[in-house]
């Protein structure tokens, strides 16, 4: 793990090379009126590859800001930001600018001027750009523009303004009103009504921190002349920390053109309460009927699909020709056959409804997946469930050849038992139509709810009954072979896409900074899977089963204990360090205290590997006894005094770590750190 962190970092390090964006200020005006509101331009051309970001960035990068100097009485209006590119980083979306976006403001002379002055305009302008690594970056402009009774358009920069607002979102037609409703489905997302939206959204793109984009988890319905959009909130920013929440929402509506979405406010804050899980469970509304029509046909197939599978498909013929062999040519007796069959199933998927109805009753369903325990079960259960779907290693054959075997039972107790037999076998290629089946009915009441299993169960039980009725039909069924087991494999996918959005949750209960040891944790569970589908085999032999058994549940444990969720003293490191300033590092050495300082930043990817890589238990114990202070100079928005002291210690890009002993000069650390060099290192302090 480290050795991949460390590489992700030193690819940072390589890309921070000496690079910088061009940047000009331009004006749509040649001359200027007393009063009379014009436009400036600023332009951005960023070096190939790397690009900026918009107003929300999405994680924790720097937007442009822009500090006016104008004459008295003269005002600027806001930043006209051009719609972003959306688009996939480390630690989810991020909203950016590549290439050379150009940025409107609007700008009002004081009326006070008169024709023959000269207006003069200054900005100091900083932003940052990022490829694998990122740059602060700064430039100051200067505009003097003569001052004439009437403005005049430079031709020469019309075509250039025309394409700046071409890229601008559009303010909202009249036509279209919006509606807020925050907490609506849960304390997770928050809902915006659309009324008057001639086309589909395809993105939204928010101004506020503490929301997602609709790409970004969320999702939309058209129900009449009102589009509802659900966004996901963002609880916690790439370092774990708490991310303020709000109830309204700003930022540019994607659909068919952009226009800008004013704030807006939640329109009835009575609605907003969260629900506890028990109103959960009591708040069930029925489904549509042509909703509950779709979800049953859907149960029904997947019932049926379940009939190809390798572990339910051979024995359907045996089946019917036990049936055949126990009740001789009466085809009377060899329907009754497959019904006590059927009324197995049925019987199987009751119990099996029953047990989820009555958890359902327990927990409120969905308010289980805010538990960060739960959530690594149930992702637990899918991945290694689409590992044996996919083949990595087999479970359940000997209880398909038992099932096989039930032809030899004799009465309508046997057949029935026979469809028990054949549910339980059926239950480990049940899981992607199971899965589906769950998150699609626990919210329906509970007539619905047992309806929706019993399709299912019809849908399982339907081959054998027609077969029964029919059993000449059996010659006419496909011979087993290795289409079924291709036909498993794909199915596999469904259950890896259910374990990704297993892990998109569980990310967001844990943090993304916490994330890599759970795929580490994923990737020996896998490993599990494979040695013990290879060598814990029948053929093999005994001392080779029982190494591969062990070597399994080694692999296994690892991997599940490295997928734990964080605990509260993994965490305690935070408060080891304390501001910096070069008024404390002084008194701190005046008093004779060693002092660490680490100049850092949230959007320094190298400086967050480090954190996560060098400071360990026994480093951090080892500083504690030296008497170590530990101080943290954050640049993460522009310092002066740090940027003073980095060009004092003679470097200018971060990270930089320095330890500094009272009458001894600073040592500063390579750039990436790993617990051996900051122990030989605090070993020096006396």
């Amino acid at each position: 793990m480290r050795i991949l962190l460390f590489l992700i970092a030193l690819s940072g390090l390589l890309s921070a090379q000496k690079i910088a964006s061009v940047s000009s200020l331009y004006a749509e005006s040649s001359s200027v009126a007393p009063g009379e509101t014009f436009t400036v331009a600023l332009k951005l051309e960023h070096p190939a590859e790397w690009h900026s970001y918009y107003k929300n960035s999405g994680g924790v990068e720097l937007p442009l800001q822009i500090e006016w100097t104008l004459p008295d009485g003269a005002t600027t209006g806001a930043i006209q930001w051009p719609v972003p590119e959306v688009k996939d980083g480390y630690f989810g979306k991020s909203f950016t600018y590549p290439g050379s976006p150009v940025f409107l403001i609007k700008i009002t002379p004081p009326a006070s001027l008169s024709p023959g002055d000269t207006f003069t305009v200054s900005a100091a302008a900083e932003w940052q750009i990022c490829e694998t690594s990122c740059i602060n970056e700064s430039a100051k402009f200067t505009l003097e523009l003569p001052v004439s009774e009437n403005s005049s358009i430079d031709p020469d920069k019309a075509e250039f303004f025309q394409a700046a607002r071409g890229n601008i979102p559009k303010q909202v037609p009249e036509s279209v009103k919006f509606t807020v409703t925050s907490k609506n489905e849960s304390p997770e997302t928050i809902q915006l009504s659309i009324q008057g939206l001639n086309s589909e959204p395809t993105e939204f793109i928010p101004n506020e921190p503490y929301l997602q984009a609709l790409s970004d988890g969320g999702k939309f319905e058209v129900i009449g002349d009102e589009t509802v959009l659900t966004l996901q909130r963002k609880m916690k920013d790439m370092l774990d920390d708490d991310i303020p929440q709000g109830d309204s929402l700003s930022g540019i509506l994607i659909a068919g053109e952009s226009i800008i979405v004013s704030k807006v406010a939640p329109s009835s804050p009575a609605a907003q309460e969260d629900p506890t899980p028990e109103q959960a469970a009591t708040e069930i509304k029925s489904a549509s009927p042509r909703a509950f029509l779709t979800v049953l046909w859907g149960m029904f197939l997947g019932g049926l699909l379940l009939n190809l599978m390798p572990c339910v498909f051979p024995v359907i013929g045996l089946k019917i020709m036990g049936f055949v062999q126990q009740a001789g040519e009466n085809r009377r007796s060899i329907a009754l056959h497959g019904v006590s069959f059927a009324g197995g199933v049925f019987t199987s998927f009751a119990i099996l409804s029953g047990i989820l109805f009555a958890l359902r009753n327990v927990i409120g369903w969905g308010f289980q997946l805010q538990n960060p325990w739960v959530v690594l079960v149930l992702l637990l259960l899918m991945f290694i469930l689409a590992l044996n779907m996919f083949g990595l290693f087999e479970m359940g054959t000997s209880a398909t050849s038992i099932a096989g075997n039930l032809q030899t039972k004799s009465g309508h107790t046997g057949s029935f038992f026979s469809g028990v037999l054949a549910t339980v076998v059926a239950t480990p290629c049940s899981a992607p139509f199971l899965g589906a089946a769950i998150g699609a009915v626990m919210i329906f009441p509970a007539w619905q709810f047992f309806t929706a299993f019993a399709f299912m169960a019809a849908g399982l039980a339907l081959p054998y009954l027609v077969l029964s009725l029919y059993p000449k039909l059996v010659d006419k069924l496909p011979r087993p072979g290795a289409w079924m087991e291709s036909f498993k494999q794909a199915m596999s996918f469904l259950l890896f896409a259910t374990a990704a959005y297993l892990l998109w949750i569980y990310s967001a209960l844990i943090g993304t900074d916490n994330l890599l040891p759970t795929l580490f944790g994923l990737t020996l569970v896998a490993a599990a899977a494979w040695i013990y589908g290879r060598w814990n085999l029948p053929h093999k032999t005994k001392r080779t089963r029982g190494i591969a058994l062990a070597i399994t549940v080694a692999f296994a444990a690892t991997g599940t204990i490295l997928a734990f969720p964080p605990t509260a003293k993994s965490q305690e490191s935070k408060s080891v360090w304390q501001p910096w300033s070069q008024e404390t590092v002084d008194e701190l050495l005046a008093e004779g205290t060693p002092v660490y300082i680490d100049f850092t930043a949230r959007w320094c990817l190298t400086c967050q590997v480090n954190k996560k890589v060098a400071y360990t238990d026994g480093v951090m114990a080892l500083a504690k006894e030296k008497n170590i202070v530990f101080l943290k100079a954050d640049k993460t928005k522009p310092n002066p005094a740090i940027e003073a002291k980095l060009k004092e210690l003679g470097r200018t890009a971060i990270p930089v770590n320095v330890l500094i002993v009272p009458g001894k000069e600073p040592v500063i650390t390579p750039e990436l750190l790993s617990p051996g060099i900051l122990s030989d290192l605090f070993k020096t302090v006396p």
